[in-house]
Protein backbone atom coordinates (compact mmCIF):
# COMPACT_ATOMS: atom_id res chain seq x y z
CA UNK A 1 0.00 0.00 0.00
CA UNK A 2 0.71 3.40 0.12
CA UNK A 3 2.56 3.62 3.63
CA UNK A 4 5.09 0.44 2.85
CA UNK A 5 5.65 2.40 -0.84
CA UNK A 6 6.67 5.55 1.24
CA UNK A 7 8.58 3.35 3.53
CA UNK A 8 10.80 1.82 0.57
CA UNK A 9 11.17 5.52 -0.46
CA UNK A 10 12.84 6.84 2.64
CA UNK A 11 15.16 3.78 3.06
CA UNK A 12 16.58 4.59 -0.52
CA UNK A 13 16.64 8.14 0.68
CA UNK A 14 19.05 8.25 3.67
CA UNK A 15 21.63 6.19 2.92
CA UNK A 16 23.93 9.05 1.02
CA UNK A 17 22.39 12.01 3.23
CA UNK A 18 25.15 13.69 5.40
CA UNK A 19 23.19 14.79 8.54
CA UNK A 20 23.47 16.89 10.88
CA UNK A 21 22.09 16.78 14.64
CA UNK A 22 22.62 19.47 16.80
CA UNK A 23 21.65 18.04 20.59
CA UNK A 24 21.77 14.53 19.07
CA UNK A 25 23.86 13.45 22.57
CA UNK A 26 20.70 14.91 24.40
CA UNK A 27 17.13 13.39 25.36
CA UNK A 28 15.42 13.58 22.33
CA UNK A 29 18.24 13.63 20.15
CA UNK A 30 19.95 10.48 21.49
CA UNK A 31 16.42 8.46 20.05
CA UNK A 32 16.44 10.51 16.80
CA UNK A 33 20.30 9.72 15.53
CA UNK A 34 19.36 5.82 16.51
CA UNK A 35 16.22 6.22 14.38
CA UNK A 36 18.24 7.57 11.25
CA UNK A 37 20.86 4.79 11.56
CA UNK A 38 17.86 2.17 11.83
CA UNK A 39 16.77 3.91 8.37
CA UNK A 40 20.18 3.22 6.97
CA UNK A 41 21.86 6.82 7.29
CA UNK A 42 25.49 6.39 7.61
CA UNK A 43 26.92 9.77 8.03
CA UNK A 44 25.59 11.23 11.12
CA UNK A 45 27.44 13.83 12.85
CA UNK A 46 26.65 15.37 16.44
CA UNK A 47 28.54 18.17 17.52
CA UNK A 48 28.91 18.49 21.10
CA UNK A 49 29.45 22.21 22.90
CA UNK A 50 33.15 21.70 23.66
CA UNK A 51 33.86 21.37 19.67
CA UNK A 52 31.14 23.91 18.19
CA UNK A 53 29.95 26.56 20.75
CA UNK A 54 26.54 27.06 18.31
CA UNK A 55 26.20 30.41 20.47
CA UNK A 56 28.72 31.82 18.18
CA UNK A 57 28.50 32.47 14.64
CA UNK A 58 32.19 31.24 14.04
CA UNK A 59 31.87 28.16 15.51
CA UNK A 60 28.56 27.68 13.21
CA UNK A 61 30.55 28.27 10.07
CA UNK A 62 32.95 26.36 11.08
CA UNK A 63 30.75 23.58 11.81
CA UNK A 64 29.06 23.84 8.14
CA UNK A 65 32.52 23.98 6.46
CA UNK A 66 33.56 21.03 8.65
CA UNK A 67 30.46 18.79 7.96
CA UNK A 68 28.95 19.80 4.85
CA UNK A 69 25.73 18.73 5.94
CA UNK A 70 22.85 18.25 3.27
CA UNK A 71 20.24 18.29 6.11
CA UNK A 72 20.12 19.52 9.63
CA UNK A 73 18.19 18.45 12.55
CA UNK A 74 18.47 21.37 15.14
CA UNK A 75 17.51 19.62 18.67
CA UNK A 76 20.19 21.36 20.81
CA UNK A 77 18.96 24.22 23.36
CA UNK A 78 19.77 25.79 26.50
CA UNK A 79 16.63 24.21 28.60
CA UNK A 80 15.22 23.29 31.68
CA UNK A 81 12.67 23.18 34.15
CA UNK A 82 10.39 25.89 35.95
CA UNK A 83 13.03 26.82 38.07
CA UNK A 84 15.85 27.11 35.94
CA UNK A 85 13.95 28.96 33.12
CA UNK A 86 12.98 31.76 36.63
CA UNK A 87 16.79 31.35 37.38
CA UNK A 88 18.49 32.05 34.13
CA UNK A 89 15.54 34.23 31.64
CA UNK A 90 18.41 36.21 30.12
CA UNK A 91 20.79 33.30 29.23
CA UNK A 92 18.01 31.05 27.63
CA UNK A 93 16.71 33.60 25.44
CA UNK A 94 20.22 34.58 24.18
CA UNK A 95 21.72 31.56 23.67
CA UNK A 96 18.60 30.24 21.74
CA UNK A 97 17.53 32.87 19.48
CA UNK A 98 21.58 32.60 18.36
CA UNK A 99 22.19 29.37 17.88
CA UNK A 100 18.70 29.34 15.69
CA UNK A 101 19.01 31.99 13.76
CA UNK A 102 22.67 31.26 12.91
CA UNK A 103 21.91 27.60 11.97
CA UNK A 104 19.06 29.09 9.93
CA UNK A 105 21.35 31.96 8.44
CA UNK A 106 24.20 29.81 7.23
CA UNK A 107 22.15 26.82 6.32
CA UNK A 108 20.45 29.10 3.64
CA UNK A 109 24.14 30.34 2.47
CA UNK A 110 25.21 26.38 1.91
CA UNK A 111 22.06 25.60 -0.24
CA UNK A 112 20.89 22.59 2.74
CA UNK A 113 18.28 20.41 1.21
CA UNK A 114 16.45 21.13 4.15
CA UNK A 115 16.94 22.24 8.12
CA UNK A 116 14.79 20.64 10.69
CA UNK A 117 14.35 22.75 13.89
CA UNK A 118 12.02 21.50 17.30
CA UNK A 119 10.35 24.54 18.99
CA UNK A 120 8.84 24.37 22.39
CA UNK A 121 5.10 24.26 23.50
CA UNK A 122 6.02 27.11 25.53
CA UNK A 123 5.86 29.16 22.72
CA UNK A 124 1.75 29.09 22.67
CA UNK A 125 -0.05 31.98 24.79
CA UNK A 126 -0.55 31.83 28.19
CA UNK A 127 -4.39 31.74 27.92
CA UNK A 128 -4.73 29.68 24.74
CA UNK A 129 -7.81 27.27 24.53
CA UNK A 130 -6.93 24.31 25.74
CA UNK A 131 -6.52 21.99 23.78
CA UNK A 132 -4.13 23.91 21.81
CA UNK A 133 -4.44 24.62 18.25
CA UNK A 134 -1.89 25.54 15.74
CA UNK A 135 -3.91 28.68 15.04
CA UNK A 136 -3.39 30.49 18.17
CA UNK A 137 0.22 30.04 18.35
CA UNK A 138 0.75 34.37 18.05
CA UNK A 139 -2.73 34.82 19.57
CA UNK A 140 -0.99 36.17 22.78
CA UNK A 141 2.16 36.28 25.47
CA UNK A 142 3.65 32.89 26.74
CA UNK A 143 3.74 31.87 30.28
CA UNK A 144 5.96 34.36 31.73
CA UNK A 145 7.66 32.49 33.57
CA UNK A 146 9.21 30.23 30.27
CA UNK A 147 8.47 33.34 27.12
CA UNK A 148 12.07 34.67 27.42
CA UNK A 149 12.95 30.75 26.19
CA UNK A 150 9.74 30.19 24.08
CA UNK A 151 10.21 33.31 22.52
CA UNK A 152 13.60 32.51 21.24
CA UNK A 153 12.30 29.17 19.89
CA UNK A 154 9.66 30.50 18.23
CA UNK A 155 11.73 33.00 16.30
CA UNK A 156 12.85 30.03 14.37
CA UNK A 157 9.59 29.59 12.76
CA UNK A 158 9.18 33.58 11.77
CA UNK A 159 12.64 33.12 10.51
CA UNK A 160 11.75 29.42 8.56
CA UNK A 161 8.54 31.43 7.09
CA UNK A 162 10.67 34.62 5.90
CA UNK A 163 13.29 32.42 4.38
CA UNK A 164 10.96 30.00 2.69
CA UNK A 165 9.10 33.60 1.35
CA UNK A 166 12.58 34.98 0.26
CA UNK A 167 15.30 32.29 -0.29
CA UNK A 168 12.73 29.49 -0.86
CA UNK A 169 14.55 27.85 1.86
CA UNK A 170 13.03 24.51 2.71
CA UNK A 171 12.87 24.67 6.26
CA UNK A 172 10.42 23.66 9.00
CA UNK A 173 10.18 24.11 13.08
CA UNK A 174 8.07 21.36 15.01
CA UNK A 175 6.69 22.34 18.01
CA UNK A 176 5.95 19.20 20.38
CA UNK A 177 4.49 18.89 23.94
CA UNK A 178 5.94 17.63 26.51
CA UNK A 179 8.25 15.10 26.06
CA UNK A 180 9.25 12.21 28.67
CA UNK A 181 10.59 9.03 29.01
CA UNK A 182 14.14 6.76 28.90
CA UNK A 183 17.18 9.03 29.30
CA UNK A 184 15.59 11.60 30.57
CA UNK A 185 16.48 14.64 33.03
CA UNK A 186 16.17 13.85 36.60
CA UNK A 187 18.09 16.40 38.40
CA UNK A 188 15.77 18.02 40.95
CA UNK A 189 16.82 21.20 39.95
CA UNK A 190 16.16 21.53 36.39
CA UNK A 191 14.12 18.24 35.74
CA UNK A 192 10.30 18.34 34.23
CA UNK A 193 7.27 17.29 35.81
CA UNK A 194 7.27 13.76 35.03
CA UNK A 195 11.21 12.75 36.03
CA UNK A 196 10.88 15.10 38.88
CA UNK A 197 7.55 13.74 40.08
CA UNK A 198 9.07 9.49 39.24
CA UNK A 199 11.91 11.12 41.41
CA UNK A 200 10.10 12.35 44.40
CA UNK A 201 8.31 9.01 43.83
CA UNK A 202 11.35 6.80 44.58
CA UNK A 203 13.19 8.80 47.07
CA UNK A 204 9.83 8.70 49.35
CA UNK A 205 9.37 5.32 48.60
CA UNK A 206 13.53 4.26 49.52
CA UNK A 207 12.83 6.45 52.65
CA UNK A 208 10.08 5.38 54.15
CA UNK A 209 7.61 8.39 53.86
CA UNK A 210 4.27 8.04 53.25
CA UNK A 211 3.17 11.67 51.48
CA UNK A 212 5.60 14.24 48.91
CA UNK A 213 5.53 17.94 47.57
CA UNK A 214 4.49 18.98 44.67
CA UNK A 215 4.93 22.55 43.02
CA UNK A 216 1.57 24.21 41.44
CA UNK A 217 -1.95 23.55 43.01
CA UNK A 218 -3.34 20.97 40.84
CA UNK A 219 -5.35 22.76 38.53
CA UNK A 220 -2.82 23.01 35.47
CA UNK A 221 -3.62 20.87 32.85
CA UNK A 222 -0.45 19.49 30.95
CA UNK A 223 0.10 17.33 27.35
CA UNK A 224 2.74 14.57 27.15
CA UNK A 225 4.66 12.30 24.31
CA UNK A 226 6.75 9.74 24.77
CA UNK A 227 10.00 10.60 23.42
CA UNK A 228 10.32 7.66 21.17
CA UNK A 229 7.12 8.18 19.36
CA UNK A 230 8.69 12.17 18.69
CA UNK A 231 11.53 11.04 17.50
CA UNK A 232 10.02 9.03 15.00
CA UNK A 233 7.83 11.82 13.90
Amino acid sequence: GRNERKEINMSSFWPDKRVVVTGGAGFLGSFVVEQLRAKGCREIFVPRSKDYDLVQMDAVQQLYHDRTPDIVIHLAARVGGIGANQANPGRFYYDNLMMGAQLIEVGRQRNLTKFVALGTICAYPKFAPIPFKEDDIWNGYPEETNAPYGLAKKMMLAQSQAYRQQYDFNSIVLFPVNLYGPRDNFDPKTSHVIPAIIRKCVEAKESGRTAMTLWGDGSPSREFLYVEDAAEG
